[in-house]
């Protein structure tokens, strides 16, 4: 009867085991984040540096990416929280002047008493964004698995 209380012992320890290996290996996994491709570039409009425009890259089916460029007219998407990246795929692409409120608009700028050549904000200081380029936008990209460079020179005529 001894003998047969260690196997039965034994194969119940094991039982226990799989299951705590297995257990841990199923709730760690991916969940429902499809795959993504880290993506970054530049917009600008006329040769010029957007800066504080909204970039938007929508897939055809769930969850947008969003950034927002700075100074330079640079960008980076974060897919949700602190997850870069863009659903890899064809994605549209929405750039339109940012919804938040920009930091020193309306403040004088180093400058600003010298003529100026076209720039790509008016008085306002919301970016002028064709349409072509937001809500309706005609721009598409194939976001791949890895790091993605995409650069948009928008022209306003």
């Amino acid at each position: 009867m001894n003998t047969m209380f260690r196997m039965n012992h034994g194969r119940v320890l094991v039982l226990v085991l799989l299951f705590l290996l297995a257990f841990p290996l199923g709730c760690s996994g991916p969940g429902d984040q499809p795959e993504l491709g880290l993506v970054s570039g530049t917009i600008k409009l006329d040769g010029i540096p957007l800066s504080g425009v909204a970039v938007v890259f929508q897939p055809a089916s769930g969850r947008p990416a969003r950034g927002k460029t700075n100074d330079q007219g640079q960008y980076e998407l974060t897919y949700i929280r602190q997850t870069k990246g863009a659903k890899v795929g064809p994605n549209r692409v929405e750039i339109a002047p940012s919804e938040e409120g920009e930091e020193g608009e309306g403040a004088e700028e180093p400058g600003d008493d010298m003529p100026q050549k076209a720039t790509a904000k008016p008085k306002s200081g919301k970016p002028m964004v064709p349409a072509r380029y937001n809500l309706q936008s005609e721009l598409k990209v194939d976001v791949k698995a890895g790091e993605n460079t995409f650069d948009f020179n928008l022209q306003s005529k």
